[in-house]
């Protein structure tokens, strides 16, 4: 009996620091994450602390406000690290894809790599995507986009307004979309990503495999005063605990953004010196990638 309550707590524990983890990679703090389930903060919090009994359908409303699978907050031993990632795509796979996964996995067929397209830009808000990705591409003679601007002229709603109709995994499914409608274009960019982006697995995958991806890094300290001086603490208003949430935040998404090709640490420097470090960086790899990049006239 003792192995067994042993067992149990270890498995709420667990739960509980799944649901923690999920939910900062969400931005959610947890007075939000009450109100979009339906369930105390309270309750949340028993159940993050690995003291919660809770049931299956008050489980799957917190999932399902996170805008996540319910087995995603399961604590299981997962085949592989992309597992995620292998399972969405099964999930939106047609038949056809379907085949031809089996027909690679059993080395029957090649995998098609995806083409440059240019330099993703990831991180927290305030991390200085928009201000330095347009310094970049203004720099390097490239279109500067910003993904949630893209969402918002293709659904005419604000990022908050379709959160508050379509909750996070409406606003995910939309990302995802307007990231494939900008990868039509065929075209060289800076792109600017929300914060976020990384907690969806195929849109974070997308964005790796097509754009030599910049993890741009600041202190939480530094995050803040940025968000604040845009008037903006979405999706942590009136949240007496901001910087704790953001510092949660940013340590479950760490090992996320740490995945990106290179890390530019912005932390103390002015605009112009932050902006010379990532021109410094992204410089090889628009030599390596971009046939002719050094005789355009344009001074990198």
């Amino acid at each position: 009996m003792t192995e067994t309550r042993d067992s149990e707590s270890s498995f709420l524990e667990q739960l509980g620091q799944r649901v923690r983890t999920m939910r900062a990679l969400r931005g959610m703090s947890r007075k939000v994450l009450a109100k979009v389930s339906g369930i105390s903060e309270r309750y949340i919090a028993q159940l993050e602390g690995g003291k919660g009994n809770v049931s299956i359908v008050l489980l799957r409303r917190v999932s399902n406000a996170m805008g996540m699978h319910l087995e995603d907050l399961i604590p299981s031993t997962e085949p592989a690290p992309d597992w995620s990632i292998i399972r969405d795509l099964l999930r939106k796979a047609t038949p056809g894809q379907i085949a031809h996964a089996k027909d690679v996995l059993a080395g029957q067929g090649t995998a098609a790599r995806s083409s440059f397209c240019g330099v993703a830009l990831i991180g927290l808000r305030g991390a200085g995507k928009s201000t330095l990705g347009r310094l970049l591409a203004k720099k390097i003679g490239w279109h500067f986009v910003e993904l949630n601007k893209e969402i918002e002229a293709e659904n005419g709603l604000s990022v908050a307004e379709i959160i508050a109709l379509y909750g996070q995994e409406g606003f995910r499914r939309l990302e995802q979309s307007a990231l494939n409608q900008l990868l039509t274009r065929k075209e060289l960019m800076v792109l600017a990503t929300g914060g976020g982006i990384v907690s969806e697995p195929l849109t974070f995958e997308l964005i790796l495999s097509s754009f030599y991806t910049v993890w741009l890094k600041a202190e939480p300290e530094e995050h803040m005063a940025r968000v604040r001086g845009q008037g903006d603490l979405r999706p942590m208003a009136d949240d007496r605990s901001a910087m704790a949430e953001l510092r949660n935040i940013l340590t479950s998404r760490e090992p996320l953004y740490a995945r990106a090709n290179a890390v530019v640490d912005t932390a103390g420097l002015a605009v112009d010196a932050a902006a010379a470090r990532l021109i410094d960086t992204v410089r090889p790899v628009l030599q390596s990638e971009v046939p002719g990049f050094g005789l355009r006239g344009v001074a990198v």
